[in-house]
Protein backbone atom coordinates (compact mmCIF):
# COMPACT_ATOMS: atom_id res chain seq x y z
CA UNK A 1 0.00 0.00 0.00
CA UNK A 2 3.34 2.28 0.89
CA UNK A 3 4.27 1.88 -2.58
CA UNK A 4 0.78 2.97 -4.07
CA UNK A 5 0.74 5.69 -2.48
CA UNK A 6 4.02 7.18 -3.69
CA UNK A 7 3.17 6.35 -7.16
CA UNK A 8 -0.14 7.93 -6.59
CA UNK A 9 1.71 11.38 -5.53
CA UNK A 10 4.39 10.72 -7.90
CA UNK A 11 1.83 10.63 -10.63
CA UNK A 12 0.88 14.06 -9.94
CA UNK A 13 4.16 15.35 -10.34
CA UNK A 14 4.21 13.59 -13.55
CA UNK A 15 1.32 14.51 -15.13
CA UNK A 16 1.96 18.54 -13.99
CA UNK A 17 5.27 18.56 -15.48
CA UNK A 18 4.48 16.02 -18.36
CA UNK A 19 1.23 18.61 -19.26
CA UNK A 20 3.62 21.77 -19.07
CA UNK A 21 6.07 20.33 -21.77
CA UNK A 22 3.29 18.73 -23.73
CA UNK A 23 1.31 22.13 -24.42
CA UNK A 24 4.83 24.01 -24.99
CA UNK A 25 6.49 21.84 -27.52
CA UNK A 26 3.05 21.63 -29.05
CA UNK A 27 2.54 25.08 -29.71
CA UNK A 28 6.25 25.42 -31.15
CA UNK A 29 4.91 22.66 -33.63
CA UNK A 30 1.87 24.29 -34.96
CA UNK A 31 4.26 27.79 -35.05
CA UNK A 32 6.37 26.30 -36.98
CA UNK A 33 4.36 24.25 -39.49
CA UNK A 34 1.71 27.09 -39.77
CA UNK A 35 -0.82 24.44 -38.26
CA UNK A 36 -3.22 26.36 -36.14
CA UNK A 37 -3.21 25.32 -32.31
CA UNK A 38 -6.70 23.84 -32.26
CA UNK A 39 -5.47 21.29 -35.08
CA UNK A 40 -3.06 20.11 -32.49
CA UNK A 41 -4.84 20.12 -29.45
CA UNK A 42 -7.27 18.38 -31.52
CA UNK A 43 -5.21 15.59 -33.22
CA UNK A 44 -1.26 15.16 -31.34
CA UNK A 45 -2.58 16.69 -27.57
CA UNK A 46 -5.99 14.55 -27.85
CA UNK A 47 -4.26 11.62 -28.23
CA UNK A 48 -1.84 11.92 -25.85
CA UNK A 49 -4.08 12.85 -23.12
CA UNK A 50 -6.23 9.73 -24.21
CA UNK A 51 -3.24 7.18 -23.73
CA UNK A 52 -4.60 6.73 -20.23
CA UNK A 53 -7.91 5.72 -21.23
CA UNK A 54 -6.93 3.59 -23.70
CA UNK A 55 -4.47 1.18 -21.86
CA UNK A 56 -6.81 1.01 -19.15
CA UNK A 57 -9.58 -0.14 -21.34
CA UNK A 58 -7.70 -2.06 -23.55
CA UNK A 59 -6.42 -4.09 -20.11
CA UNK A 60 -10.17 -4.29 -18.65
CA UNK A 61 -11.47 -5.24 -22.45
CA UNK A 62 -8.88 -8.31 -22.39
CA UNK A 63 -9.29 -9.31 -18.74
CA UNK A 64 -13.29 -9.18 -18.85
CA UNK A 65 -13.92 -5.99 -16.59
CA UNK A 66 -16.84 -4.54 -18.46
CA UNK A 67 -17.62 -2.22 -15.79
CA UNK A 68 -14.53 -0.63 -15.78
CA UNK A 69 -13.73 -0.65 -19.90
CA UNK A 70 -16.73 1.04 -20.47
CA UNK A 71 -17.56 2.91 -17.30
CA UNK A 72 -13.63 4.27 -18.23
CA UNK A 73 -14.77 5.94 -21.20
CA UNK A 74 -18.53 7.08 -20.67
CA UNK A 75 -17.37 9.03 -17.32
CA UNK A 76 -13.94 10.29 -18.77
CA UNK A 77 -16.14 11.88 -21.35
CA UNK A 78 -18.49 13.30 -18.30
CA UNK A 79 -15.55 14.48 -16.59
CA UNK A 80 -14.06 15.78 -20.05
CA UNK A 81 -16.84 17.09 -20.79
CA UNK A 82 -18.55 19.32 -17.64
CA UNK A 83 -15.87 18.72 -15.15
CA UNK A 84 -12.70 19.77 -16.75
CA UNK A 85 -14.08 22.12 -19.10
CA UNK A 86 -16.15 23.73 -16.43
CA UNK A 87 -13.18 24.17 -14.18
CA UNK A 88 -10.63 25.16 -17.07
CA UNK A 89 -13.59 28.10 -17.89
CA UNK A 90 -13.27 29.09 -13.94
CA UNK A 91 -9.30 29.06 -14.59
CA UNK A 92 -9.26 31.60 -17.77
CA UNK A 93 -12.90 32.72 -19.95
CA UNK A 94 -12.54 29.73 -23.26
CA UNK A 95 -13.26 31.26 -26.30
CA UNK A 96 -15.11 28.21 -28.52
CA UNK A 97 -15.03 28.48 -32.30
CA UNK A 98 -17.71 28.33 -34.24
CA UNK A 99 -16.61 25.31 -36.20
CA UNK A 100 -16.48 23.82 -32.90
CA UNK A 101 -20.31 24.39 -31.52
CA UNK A 102 -21.33 23.67 -35.32
CA UNK A 103 -19.15 20.47 -36.21
CA UNK A 104 -16.86 19.27 -33.94
CA UNK A 105 -19.51 19.12 -30.85
CA UNK A 106 -22.22 17.39 -33.32
CA UNK A 107 -19.75 15.18 -34.52
CA UNK A 108 -19.12 14.26 -30.96
CA UNK A 109 -22.93 13.81 -30.56
CA UNK A 110 -22.95 11.55 -33.58
CA UNK A 111 -20.33 9.47 -32.01
CA UNK A 112 -22.45 9.12 -28.83
CA UNK A 113 -25.38 8.08 -30.64
CA UNK A 114 -23.21 5.65 -32.84
CA UNK A 115 -22.18 3.93 -29.43
CA UNK A 116 -25.30 3.56 -28.20
CA UNK A 117 -27.11 1.90 -31.23
CA UNK A 118 -23.93 -0.62 -31.37
CA UNK A 119 -23.93 -2.00 -27.61
CA UNK A 120 -27.73 -2.26 -27.81
CA UNK A 121 -28.65 -5.33 -29.55
CA UNK A 122 -31.24 -6.46 -27.66
CA UNK A 123 -33.48 -3.35 -27.19
CA UNK A 124 -32.82 -2.37 -30.74
CA UNK A 125 -32.37 -5.95 -32.90
CA UNK A 126 -34.09 -8.26 -29.76
CA UNK A 127 -31.11 -10.32 -30.24
CA UNK A 128 -28.21 -10.42 -27.84
CA UNK A 129 -26.45 -10.46 -25.54
CA UNK A 130 -25.79 -6.52 -25.55
CA UNK A 131 -22.32 -5.84 -26.27
CA UNK A 132 -19.52 -4.03 -28.87
CA UNK A 133 -18.78 -6.73 -31.02
CA UNK A 134 -15.46 -6.66 -32.95
CA UNK A 135 -17.42 -5.44 -36.31
CA UNK A 136 -19.13 -2.62 -34.38
CA UNK A 137 -15.33 -2.03 -33.17
CA UNK A 138 -14.69 -1.18 -36.39
CA UNK A 139 -17.70 0.44 -37.50
CA UNK A 140 -15.94 3.13 -34.75
CA UNK A 141 -12.79 3.40 -36.18
CA UNK A 142 -14.05 3.68 -39.53
CA UNK A 143 -16.39 7.16 -38.14
CA UNK A 144 -12.55 8.21 -36.07
CA UNK A 145 -10.96 7.72 -39.68
CA UNK A 146 -13.42 10.29 -40.84
CA UNK A 147 -13.08 12.72 -38.42
CA UNK A 148 -9.39 12.42 -38.76
CA UNK A 149 -9.69 13.27 -42.61
CA UNK A 150 -11.91 16.00 -41.28
CA UNK A 151 -9.30 17.64 -38.81
CA UNK A 152 -6.78 17.82 -41.83
CA UNK A 153 -8.93 20.30 -43.40
CA UNK A 154 -8.48 22.84 -40.72
CA UNK A 155 -4.60 21.94 -40.38
CA UNK A 156 -4.10 25.48 -41.71
CA UNK A 157 -4.78 28.43 -39.54
CA UNK A 158 -7.37 31.07 -41.22
CA UNK A 159 -6.32 34.10 -40.08
CA UNK A 160 -6.46 37.53 -42.36
CA UNK A 161 -3.36 39.44 -43.04
CA UNK A 162 -4.21 42.14 -40.36
CA UNK A 163 -4.71 39.87 -37.70
CA UNK A 164 -1.17 38.62 -38.22
CA UNK A 165 0.21 41.64 -38.88
CA UNK A 166 -1.03 42.98 -35.22
CA UNK A 167 0.10 39.80 -33.98
CA UNK A 168 3.26 40.00 -34.92
CA UNK A 169 4.32 43.57 -33.68
CA UNK A 170 5.73 43.24 -30.66
CA UNK A 171 5.25 39.55 -30.04
CA UNK A 172 7.84 37.71 -30.45
CA UNK A 173 7.05 34.51 -29.20
CA UNK A 174 9.78 32.07 -28.03
CA UNK A 175 8.12 29.00 -29.03
CA UNK A 176 8.59 30.24 -33.04
CA UNK A 177 12.50 30.07 -32.20
CA UNK A 178 12.43 26.63 -30.73
CA UNK A 179 14.35 24.06 -32.40
CA UNK A 180 12.11 21.54 -34.21
CA UNK A 181 14.15 18.33 -32.55
CA UNK A 182 13.85 20.52 -29.00
CA UNK A 183 9.81 20.52 -29.47
CA UNK A 184 9.11 17.01 -31.06
CA UNK A 185 11.54 15.49 -27.70
CA UNK A 186 9.40 18.05 -25.63
CA UNK A 187 6.54 16.61 -26.82
CA UNK A 188 7.11 12.96 -26.56
CA UNK A 189 8.92 13.84 -22.98
CA UNK A 190 5.37 15.13 -22.36
CA UNK A 191 3.63 12.27 -23.57
CA UNK A 192 5.87 9.81 -21.19
CA UNK A 193 4.49 12.06 -18.44
CA UNK A 194 1.25 12.15 -19.24
CA UNK A 195 0.82 8.38 -19.53
CA UNK A 196 3.70 7.25 -16.60
CA UNK A 197 1.47 10.17 -14.41
CA UNK A 198 -1.99 8.82 -15.66
CA UNK A 199 -1.44 4.86 -15.16
CA UNK A 200 0.38 5.30 -11.18
CA UNK A 201 -2.53 7.44 -10.03
CA UNK A 202 -5.62 5.05 -11.64
CA UNK A 203 -2.80 2.22 -10.16
CA UNK A 204 -3.09 3.21 -7.23
CA UNK A 205 -7.11 4.73 -7.21
CA UNK A 206 -7.76 1.02 -8.33
CA UNK A 207 -6.36 -0.66 -5.06
CA UNK A 208 -7.46 1.53 -2.96
CA UNK A 209 -10.83 1.34 -4.07
CA UNK A 210 -10.27 -2.01 -3.98
CA UNK A 211 -9.19 -1.88 -0.11
CA UNK A 212 -12.57 -0.30 0.69
CA UNK A 213 -14.61 -3.08 -1.54
CA UNK A 214 -16.13 -0.65 -3.90
CA UNK A 215 -18.08 -2.13 -7.05
CA UNK A 216 -16.27 -2.55 -10.12
CA UNK A 217 -18.63 -0.58 -12.39
CA UNK A 218 -18.65 2.00 -9.52
CA UNK A 219 -14.62 2.23 -9.70
CA UNK A 220 -14.94 2.97 -14.09
CA UNK A 221 -17.52 5.83 -14.20
CA UNK A 222 -15.52 7.61 -11.02
CA UNK A 223 -12.14 6.86 -9.86
CA UNK A 224 -10.59 5.33 -12.68
CA UNK A 225 -12.63 7.85 -15.19
CA UNK A 226 -11.55 11.42 -13.01
CA UNK A 227 -8.01 9.58 -13.47
CA UNK A 228 -7.65 8.87 -16.43
CA UNK A 229 -8.85 12.60 -16.97
CA UNK A 230 -6.88 14.27 -15.33
CA UNK A 231 -3.93 14.15 -17.99
CA UNK A 232 -6.80 16.56 -19.95
CA UNK A 233 -7.32 18.24 -16.84
CA UNK A 234 -3.89 19.10 -16.30
CA UNK A 235 -2.88 20.27 -19.50
CA UNK A 236 -6.17 21.98 -20.56
CA UNK A 237 -5.88 24.59 -17.24
CA UNK A 238 -2.16 24.69 -17.96
CA UNK A 239 -3.18 25.76 -21.75
CA UNK A 240 -5.51 28.23 -20.74
CA UNK A 241 -3.46 29.53 -18.19
CA UNK A 242 -0.87 30.03 -20.74
CA UNK A 243 -3.64 31.80 -22.86
CA UNK A 244 -3.79 29.38 -25.75
CA UNK A 245 -7.45 28.51 -25.43
CA UNK A 246 -7.34 26.36 -28.65
CA UNK A 247 -5.57 23.66 -27.61
CA UNK A 248 -7.19 23.72 -24.66
CA UNK A 249 -10.78 23.24 -26.19
CA UNK A 250 -9.27 21.10 -28.96
CA UNK A 251 -7.83 18.80 -25.96
CA UNK A 252 -11.19 17.92 -24.54
CA UNK A 253 -13.34 17.55 -27.84
CA UNK A 254 -10.42 15.52 -29.36
CA UNK A 255 -10.33 13.54 -26.28
CA UNK A 256 -13.44 12.44 -26.22
CA UNK A 257 -13.97 11.48 -29.94
CA UNK A 258 -11.10 9.72 -29.69
CA UNK A 259 -12.49 7.73 -26.59
CA UNK A 260 -15.35 7.17 -28.05
CA UNK A 261 -14.17 6.10 -31.33
CA UNK A 262 -10.61 5.41 -31.63
CA UNK A 263 -10.24 3.59 -27.96
CA UNK A 264 -13.61 1.89 -27.54
CA UNK A 265 -12.99 0.62 -31.70
CA UNK A 266 -9.55 -0.05 -30.97
CA UNK A 267 -10.28 -2.32 -27.89
CA UNK A 268 -13.57 -4.26 -29.20
CA UNK A 269 -11.14 -5.32 -31.84
CA UNK A 270 -8.94 -6.84 -29.60
CA UNK A 271 -11.67 -8.61 -27.86
CA UNK A 272 -15.13 -7.95 -27.51
CA UNK A 273 -16.62 -6.05 -24.91
CA UNK A 274 -20.13 -7.07 -22.97
CA UNK A 275 -22.41 -4.16 -22.18
CA UNK A 276 -24.25 -3.14 -19.23
CA UNK A 277 -27.55 -2.22 -19.79
CA UNK A 278 -27.85 0.50 -17.11
CA UNK A 279 -25.04 2.24 -18.54
CA UNK A 280 -27.40 3.60 -21.24
CA UNK A 281 -28.48 5.84 -18.62
CA UNK A 282 -24.83 7.14 -18.05
CA UNK A 283 -24.52 7.46 -22.12
CA UNK A 284 -28.34 9.68 -21.92
CA UNK A 285 -25.79 12.37 -19.11
CA UNK A 286 -23.00 12.60 -21.77
CA UNK A 287 -25.34 13.32 -24.39
CA UNK A 288 -27.06 15.93 -22.18
CA UNK A 289 -23.88 17.14 -21.03
CA UNK A 290 -22.55 18.03 -24.40
CA UNK A 291 -25.85 19.27 -25.25
CA UNK A 292 -25.84 21.60 -22.48
CA UNK A 293 -21.93 22.99 -23.14
CA UNK A 294 -23.96 23.77 -26.85
CA UNK A 295 -25.88 25.64 -25.20
CA UNK A 296 -23.64 27.74 -22.86
CA UNK A 297 -21.33 28.53 -25.40
CA UNK A 298 -24.86 30.05 -27.85
CA UNK A 299 -25.95 32.00 -24.44
CA UNK A 300 -22.56 34.44 -25.45
CA UNK A 301 -22.33 36.44 -28.40
CA UNK A 302 -19.09 35.80 -28.75
CA UNK A 303 -19.33 32.28 -28.02
CA UNK A 304 -16.87 32.52 -24.85
CA UNK A 305 -17.41 30.16 -21.98
CA UNK A 306 -17.27 32.23 -18.82
CA UNK A 307 -16.44 31.62 -15.33
CA UNK A 308 -19.86 31.54 -14.54
CA UNK A 309 -20.97 29.07 -17.26
CA UNK A 310 -18.07 26.93 -16.23
CA UNK A 311 -19.40 26.59 -12.47
CA UNK A 312 -22.66 25.84 -13.67
CA UNK A 313 -21.14 22.65 -15.29
CA UNK A 314 -18.58 21.92 -12.04
CA UNK A 315 -22.00 22.10 -10.04
CA UNK A 316 -23.67 19.60 -12.95
CA UNK A 317 -20.85 17.06 -12.23
CA UNK A 318 -21.04 17.02 -8.69
CA UNK A 319 -24.77 16.26 -9.17
CA UNK A 320 -23.86 13.68 -11.36
CA UNK A 321 -21.38 11.88 -8.78
CA UNK A 322 -24.04 11.97 -6.20
CA UNK A 323 -26.22 10.65 -8.65
CA UNK A 324 -23.69 7.65 -9.23
CA UNK A 325 -23.22 7.10 -5.34
CA UNK A 326 -26.84 6.95 -4.77
CA UNK A 327 -27.01 4.21 -6.97
CA UNK A 328 -24.25 2.47 -5.67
Amino acid sequence: MFIDILLFILGFVFLVKGAGVLVDGASAIAKHFGLSSFFIGLTIVAFGTSLPELIVSLMASLQGSTGIAFGNIIGSNISNTILILGVTAMVAPLLVKKATINKELPFSLLAILALGFLVNDIFIDGNGPDALTRIDGLILLLFFAIFIFYTFGISKPKESLVEKTVGDIGNVDDDANMKNTNAIGMIIAGLAGLYLGGRWIVSGGISFAEFFGVSEALIGLTLVAIGTSLPELVTSVVAARKGKTDIAVGNIVGSNVFNLLWVLGLSALFSPIAFDFYLNVDLIILFIATIILIILTYLEKKNILSKKEGTVLVLFYFFYMAFLFYRG
